[in-house]
């Protein structure tokens, strides 16, 4: 088993609580992980980047060489793009649809998803108003994770332990909404995928 993420997005979207919860359920797992991030920029609305790759053989690098990644999940359309050059043949690009306008050239919506939908394996996914059915926009990035989780070789249990792991400091409400959220997101992408 060997599985290569890039996640990708925009500071204050939830990555880095993405990359833990699978940072986690791999623990869970007894798989190798390494993690390499970038977040700099993250409390002024800059791009954040997370490799993160799992196996279940030991793992010597924390980069991603480009055209390996097994999947990129991205919770900002236009980033997901950014990363395409890690995309391998056989890769998934899981995105959400909802373009986060925080530079003053931001490319037309149109002409961003016209690059994603002549991708063959892709989702492309509205989380926040599914996020907002569940009950709170804050949990998009659950939705995000739970659309990449058919791409994922790891136990969904593991994926719910780490999220009741994270969040449970805040309290079993938002527990319940994220892993509502984690099973909206994975419906979503088994029907549409």
């Amino acid at each position: 088993m060997k599985c290569d993420i890039v996640l990708a997005g925009v500071g204050g979207q939830g990555i880095l609580s993405i990359a833990t919860v699978l940072g986690f359920a791999a623990l869970e797992n007894n798989l190798y992980l390494k993690q390499a991030e970038t977040h700099g920029m993250s409390q002024r609305g800059g791009a954040v980047q997370s490799y993160l790759r799992l196996s279940d053989r030991p793992v010597f690098s924390d980069l991603i060489p480009y055209g390996k990644a097994d999947l990129i999940l991205s919770v900002e359309p236009m980033e997901s793009l950014r990363y395409l050059p890690y995309l391998a043949p056989h890769g998934y690009v899981v995105t959400n649809i909802t373009a986060y306008r925080n530079i003053v050239n931001y490319p037309e919506f149109e002409l961003i998803m016209d690059e994603i939908t002549k991708l063959p394996h892709r989702v492309a996914i509205d989380a926040e108003a599914i996020a907002k059915e569940i009950g709170h926009a804050k949990v998009s990035n659950m939705v995000m994770l739970g659309a990449a989780t058919p791409f994922i070789d790891v136990a969904l249990e593991s994926l719910e332990h780490g999220i009741r792991e994270i969040f449970g400091r805040k309290g079993e409400e938002m527990v319940t909404l994220n892993l509502q959220a984690l099973h909206a997101g994975r419906t979503f992408a088994l029907a549409n995928r």
